[in-house]
């Protein structure tokens, strides 16, 4: 038997959850080992090139003013990018992008292959080393013990998988890799209680077999924000005049499309929902409540006649479409049948079929705050292991597992963020206090401080920490200061710049806004939910330039001094 002790923390799983924990407990001076069953499916969108949306790009904001890597992948693989929920309050606005799939993973492998103190090895882990009580490393299925002083397992959906097409099953982690059986048990030996869920994506087809003029286009946003706050996005050209040009995003940016199934396409599935392995009682794990599969749709929302498909690109140099909205495990030919029946998609050819997975999960309720197993020591979960769905919300675990790992192993109390600091810490706090018997999912609802927890802030909630952690460099800290600073000065001078009715009342009549009876400072105008900081701009010769990302938080600044 071979033994490597070489390692401080050992990382099971090279997806969005083990890409965080490993690179977190690295920058933080441990040795760490990722182990991955494929090292060329490292950072690997399994089911929807995206990143972000609501709640979730107030995850990924928090990951990045922490020291985490998603945004920046996010942001360097991006082909469109949306922002969401706009005719809401700027609480719930969320950033989307649609991802390159490759792009997104190779980037995502080059992050950690650069990073000191960080190694990587193919290899498929098979059982936990756990000696007096507490995790001292593992064994992988080629018979090799890798020792370490803390283990953090980030296994995604590869535990005990099975993948079902209609009545074909297949044990498998997703499409095309392994699952892993005997990490499974290992768990269980080890006293953790294990549940069992399911999941599922859509099928994908070629985009030259679709008819786009009878879909609806989606674009992006013209002048997008970027998800990391490292991020460039222009460059001077001519520092004289502070002319710059915007140099991100860098790649070409494609629109997707939206499409409608109809009262044809229900029929279809309700005709073969007996071929169905969800209805036929194949499936035993539990589905995600907010992302159901086509059929659950047609089944639970009967009087509906329609139902949304978003047409997505998988990347700039394939011409496969993802189909948000028609994830299905029904048998091919229903798939292919169903898909036809929607306007535009008559010809579509399928280039690979929808499917469910099923695999094991840990009770969350059995972690402490810091993401440990409170049976084995030394021993943190991330990610879907969980019982969460979503890259983000994975990641987001992953990030915490990897830094308190790396804490322990210091002897320093562990990172727990609070409710009102972070989503990450409702997401913490919902799995750690109340488990989940589903796959859990973050929305804007579950956060009751989602006022104080906007993506445009998270630098200043939580970036201080980031930096006290050496995940944050001094460069960027003190750009975020000054950012901070600059928001701040300028929302005191507009609380101090007073405007009088003779001079406010003809520029406010143009937006148009109630004139005023007597004098008001401009943050009382700025208050108004119809007046935007632009409008103001005639009435307001002192402003100081600031970027758009400056502008957008200074107004959401003064338009919630109130309720917060």
């Amino acid at each position: 038997m071979i033994i490597d002790d070489q390692h401080d923390i050992i990382v099971i799983g090279g997806g969005h959850a083990g890409i965080e924990s490993a690179l977190a407990a690295a920058k933080m001076g441990c040795r760490v080992l990722l182990l991955s069953s494929n090292l060329d499916r490292i950072g690997w969108m399994s089911c929807n090139p995206s990143i972000g949306g609501p709640a979730k790009s107030q995850l990924v904001r928090e990951i990045d003013a922490l020291g985490g890597q998603m945004g920046l992948l996010a942001d360097a693989s991006g082909i469109q990018f949306r922002t969401l929920n706009t005719g809401k309050g700027p609480a719930v606005w969320s950033l989307r992008c649609q991802n390159d799939r490759v792009l997104y993973a190779r980037e995502a492998k080059a992050a950690l292959e650069r990073q000191p103190g960080l190694s990587l090895r193919q290899e498929m882990a098979a059982g936990l080393l756990v000696e007096d009580g507490r995790v001292v490393g593992v064994t992988a299925e080629s018979g090799r013990e890798y020792r370490a002083r803390a283990v953090i397992v980030a296994t995604g959906t590869f535990l005990a998988g099975l993948i079902h097409i209609g009545t074909t099953m297949r044990p498998a982690g997703r499409a095309g890799d392994e699952p892993s059986v005997l990490l499974s048990n290992s768990l269980r030996d080890n006293g953790l209680q294990m549940g069992r869920l399911k999941t599922g994506t859509p099928a994908r087809i070629s985009a030259a077999s679709v008819d786009f003029s009878r879909l609806s286009e989606q674009p992006g946003d013209d002048a997008p924000a970027p998800f990391s706050y490292r991020t460039p996005v222009d460059e001077v050209i001519d520092s004289r005049v502070n002319m710059r040009r915007r140099i991100w995003p860098s790649l070409p940016q494609v629109p997707c499309h939206l499409g409608w199934t109809n009262p044809a396409t229900h029929e279809i599935i309700r005709r073969n929902l007996d071929r169905s392995p969800l209805y036929g009682g194949r499936i035993t794990g539990v589905g995600p409540r907010y992302c159901p599969s086509i059929e659950d749709k047609v089944v639970r929302f009967a009087d509906r006649d329609a139902h949304q498909v978003f047409l997505e690109p998988e990347g700039l140099q394939t011409g496969e479409l993802y189909l948000g909205g028609l994830s299905s495990s029904l048998p091919g030919d229903v798939q292919e049948s169903f898909i036809r029946s929607i306007a535009g998609l008559e010809r579509a050819a399928v280039t690979r079929f929808g499917y469910a997975i099923e695999y094991d999960y840990v009770f969350p309720e059995q972690l402490s705050p810091a993401l440990e197993a409170r049976a084995v020591p030394g021993l943190f979960l991330a990610g879907q292991i969980n019982g969460t769905s979503g890259y983000e919300e994975a990641a987001a675990q992953g990030l915490m597992a990897g830094i308190n790992a790396a804490l322990s192993l210091r002897g320093e109390p562990p990172l727990v963020l609070r409710r009102d600091e972070a989503y990450i810490g409702v997401l913490i706090d919902d799995l750690v206090t109340k488990g989940t018997r589903e796959p859990y999912r973050m929305f804007t609802s579950h956060a009751e401080y989602r006022l104080l927890l906007r993506q445009d802030n998270a630098d200043e909630r939580l970036m201080g920490h980031g930096h006290e952690l050496g995940l944050v460099g001094d460069d960027d800290w003190a750009a975020a200061r000054s950012r901070m600073a600059r928001i701040e000065r300028e929302a005191a001078r507009l609380g101090a710049e007073t405007v009088r009715p003779e001079e406010a009342n003809d520029v406010l009549a143009t937006i148009p806004t109630a004139p005023l009876a007597e004098p008001a400072t401009l943050a009382d105008l700025l208050r108004r939910p119809e007046v935007g900081y632009a409008q103001l701009l005639p009435l307001d010769q002192a402003r100081p330039e600031l970027d758009r990302g400056l502008a957008a938080r200074v107004e959401i600044a003064v338009k919630y001094h109130g309720y917060i």
